[in-house]
């Protein structure tokens, strides 16, 4: 009987569970896309950096650093995004305060996680990247 009870209940927890996950991958794929539509377009402005003595690693803390800023930005918003809608859906919430402090700590520790790793791809192409056949693009 106490299954039966629990059973929609755990299909929901399954269900939004599911669309967390999926919404963390769409917003790894975006921020991915993102950077590396950026490094595409500073491709030349990079070529001339490292040709004048920048380091592999100078590019690439400042493409992360670019890429972290817009992160931290998201982050911020949805914090406060979710504060709000915390406020709002607190009968749904059970034994969890609204603004529970460990689970927008952990929340945000992972989506900046997420974002660091979708960061780091184009980051690294930016570092790789040839200074002569840099200057040459376009």
């Amino acid at each position: 009987m106490v299954a039966s009870q629990a059973q929609g209940q755990q299909f929901l927890s399954l269900l939004v569970g599911s669309f967390a996950g999926l919404a963390a991958l769409l917003a790894a794929i975006g921020i991915y896309g993102v950077l590396s539509y950026l490094v595409t377009q500073r491709t030349r402005e990079i070529g001339i950096r490292m040709s004048l003595g920048a380091s592999r690693g100078r590019v690439l803390v400042e493409v992360l650093r670019e890429g972290m800023n817009l992160a931290l930005l998201g982050l911020t918003a949805g914090i406060a995004g979710a504060f709000a809608a915390g406020r709002i859906l607190a009968s749904l919430l059970h034994e969890v305060k609204p603004s529970d402090p460990a689970i927008f700590i952990g929340t945000a520790g992972l989506l900046a996680a997420v974002a660091l790793i979708a960061c780091y791809l184009p980051a690294r192409r930016a570092a790789r990247l040839d200074p002569m056949t840099a200057l040459r693009h376009e």
